[in-house]
């Protein structure tokens, strides 16, 4: 399969015939590296591994007989068919190496782009048609800072708006929009000062520092890709490594840093062991200095601290969504990787609260029909890959916790296919046990495939109700919900209240973390201790935050249940989070939308970015076909009526051949060009099937603006309006 894409030049005899086979053929053949691996790819991987392993000790085997046919002065025809058979083991071997190298990187070894080579040539075109480029760039740059160019910025604009449309306009969502800058005090409580880390490594001499994770990750990755001589039992090790490496703790994360023998990349002195760095960036609120804050690393928690006055605002009714749009920073130990590792990046941010007792969704249905790639826990653990299954299916049977959850992951899968993204290079992995933080209840990222392999996009993510809970404690201010009853109810309600002195002499610095796990037990769990403790007077509680059982004693927590009549039921809401990484989706989206195409002539090859109408930077150009004051007097009545329709355009009145301008808007990814060759009809001309229609001036826009807002096809157009009489005459 090859990444550079051909084109058809045979003539198709019809029309229909003509259009449908311009399409299929205008659609990139998807890169080979980024092939989503049914477990027959996976299990083919491994045969040649066992193969190669054969014959490079049938090989040594031979060489060794060769070696002692001449030491013992055999025949020459016997030491030559000797030498003969050695030859074509080699061979065989080569063959081999050549398909296993094809099976680990995806290509098929004929003239396929490499990842590296496909990513620089996306990425030049990017940076040199100013989608983005390095920050501060005259001064040599910063490491994970980027700018946005115009093009870029368009791009964002247009992902924006469909967000806002596509959640907050058809869920009815609260938008906010809260300061950057966020006192200590609420960081403190959402647990981001205490727990807010990755794992860092440093080199022992030169004090260079990496984040442990990703030296074990690419250290993995090059010797899957790269190591062909590997065993088959080493190779589904290292896989297991990668598909578990966000579950390893500090000690097996360095264990297996270790075992490697990983050292500093630029130097290859030893590294020392992971320990952890806190991520946020630290400042002062006023010039006294005494009031500390942050940069906020995520947008989340100016929501949640605006709970209750959102929840009036909203009729104090439940369930409701808050959605926020803005910049959140991370002071990243090694950006890398261009616009996915960045210092400063744009979040979109869902809130959905709702009754921890009813997670059902009213809209549910409308998207429990979808089926796409899943990737949940259990496949991940036993080595298996994702899978194609049905969103109604996963719910009910309980791999998706909940309704409301598998509502978003559902409109999620929507909302980036419909942007662009590939649905086959599109998973949703469930989070392993050790992901998760012990309050949620059930959490899924949307993962997209690109040339650095999966990247995490978007966040899903059933919180459970800690949120409310820790800013209420914190606070003093109460952040619930009430469900009044039509009669008084008697209810019997479980009360768990940790003895907070008692538990701080115990575990000292550590009695936050065993009072949040005493309180998130559940009803079972709670009932199980107590009869524990009336038996025994102390039981071993494992907190999931310590990695460790804690001995609590009788006089530690005290758990009981209580009858009362109530009037109404007061509850702290639970949320379920989707949290989307816009930057990462955009250049996700850049790759999946960039391919090349050879020029008419076949003497080189043309980028073109591949953008749907409702994300292109420009969605129409206005080209007069020669310099001539008529052409541009009717370029600018077209441009008049685009600038009407709310429909982004440029008008290209230079001298240039219609082909180079075609080439100049194609990679900048512009759906449609309209161009001027008499004073009634023009052409419009489709990016991708260059197939070219006629119309009046005066409907030119309409036609543009039709397509553009998905009212009607290319393929509408192309069966309504008469065809340009060489269909695609670019050049």
């Amino acid at each position: 399969m090859r990444f550079l894409i051909p084109l058809i030049s045979s003539a198709v005899s019809s029309a229909h015939n003509r259009i449908t086979s311009r399409f299929l053929n205008a659609l990139p053949t998807v890169p080979p590296f980024l092939n989503c691996r049914p477990l027959s790819m996976a299990a083919s991987e491994e045969s040649l591994r066992k193969a190669l392993a054969e014959k490079l000790s049938a090989v040594e085997a031979h060489g060794n007989a060769v070696r002692a046919l001449k030491a013992a002065k055999a025949s020459k025809p016997e030491i030559d068919a000797a030498i003969e058979a050695l030859n074509n083991l080699k061979l065989e071997k080569s063959s081999i190496e050549k398909q296993l190298q094809a099976a680990v990187s995806g290509g098929d070894g004929d003239g396929a782009l490499s990842r590296e080579a496909f990513r620089q040539a996306a990425v030049n075109t990017l940076e040199r048609r100013l989608f983005y480029i390095p920050s501060f760039k005259i001064y040599r740059g910063v490491a994970g800072l980027y700018d946005y160019g115009p093009p870029g910025c368009a791009v964002k604009s247009n992902v924006l708006a469909f967000w806002r449309q596509h959640f907050v306009l058809e869920e009815n969502m609260l938008e906010v929009d809260c300061p950057c800058v966020t006192p200590e005090v609420v960081l403190k409580a959402s647990g981001h000062v205490e727990k807010f880390t990755d794992l860092m490594v440093k080199d022992e001499k030169t004090g260079t520092c990496y984040r442990a994770d990703h030296l074990l990750k690419d250290f993995c990755n090059d010797k899957l890709q790269k190591d062909l001589t590997i065993s088959a039992e080493k190779a589904a090790e290292l896989k297991h490594v990668l598909a578990t490496l966000d579950d390893l703790s500090p000690e097996a994360l360095g264990a297996k840093i270790e075992e490697y023998g990983i050292t500093a990349p630029d130097t290859k002195n030893p590294l020392s062991d992971p320990y952890p760095f806190n991520l946020m960036f630290q400042t002062s609120i006023g010039p006294s200095g005494v009031s500390p804050g942050y940069m906020r690393p995520e947008t989340a928690q100016g929501i949640f601290v605006n709970f209750k006055d959102l929840y009036y605002y909203n009729g104090n009714k439940l369930p409701f969504a808050a959605a926020q749009i803005g910049q959140a920073f991370r002071n990243e130990i090694s950006p890398r990787q261009g616009l996915l590792r960045v210092r400063e990046f744009t979040l979109a941010e869902i809130e959905h609260f709702v009754d921890p007792e009813d997670k059902s969704h009213p809209k549910y249905s409308e998207v429990a029909g979808l089926e796409f790639l899943m990737f949940p826990r259990e496949e991940q653990m036993s080595g298996q890959s994702a899978k194609k299954i049905c969103l109604g299916d996963a719910v009910s049977k309980g791999i998706v916790n909940n309704e409301t959850l598998g509502y978003f992951i559902g409109r999620v899968y929507l909302f980036l296919t419909r942007l662009g993204i590939d649905k086959d290079r599109l998973r949703f992995r469930q989070h392993l046990a050790n992901e998760m933080a012990h309050y949620a209840a059930d959490c899924w990222d949307a993962e997209i495939e690109s040339s650095y392999g999966w990247v995490e996009c978007v966040g899903i993510a059933d919180r459970s109700a800690y949120d409310l809970r820790a800013h209420s404690e914190k606070s003093g201010v109460p952040l619930v919900a009430a469900e009044k009853f039509s009669e008084p109810r008697e209810v019997e309600k479980l009360v768990i209240a940790p003895v907070k002195k008692e538990l701080g002499l115990a575990f000292k610095g550590n009695q936050k973390n065993v009072v949040e796990a005493l309180e998130a037990m559940n009803e079972k769990e709670a009932l199980e201790m107590k009869a524990a403790l009336e038996s025994k007077g102390e039981v071993e509680f494992y907190v999931c935050t310590l990695g460790k059982n804690v001995p609590i004693k009788k006089n530690m927590v005290s758990i009981s249940k209580e009858k009362k009549k109530e009037h109404q039921r007061v509850f702290t809401p639970s949320v379920i989070e989707p949290s989307f990484g816009i930057g990462r989706i955009i250049y996700c989206l850049f790759e999946h939308s960039f391919y090349t195409r050879p020029s008419k002539a076949g003497d080189e090859q043309l980028n073109v970015f591949r953008f749907p109408p409702l994300v292109a930077p420009i969605k129409c150009t206005v080209f007069p076909l020669v310099q001539n004051q008529q052409y541009e007097d009717v370029a600018k009545v077209i441009s008049k009526s685009l600038t009407a329709a709310g429909i982004s355009h440029k008008i290209d009145i230079t001298g240039t051949s219609i082909g180079k301008r075609y080439a100049r808007t194609d990679e900048l990814g512009v759906p449609f060009a309209i161009t001027v060759d008499s004073t009634k009809d023009v052409t419009i001309r489709e990016r991708d099937s260059k197939l070219q229609v006629r119309v009046s001036v005066e409907e030119a826009a309409l036609v543009v603006k039709s397509v553009t807002d998905g009212l009607r096809t290319w393929e509408d157009v192309w069966e309504k309006f008469p065809h340009h009489a060489s269909g695609s005459a670019d050049d």
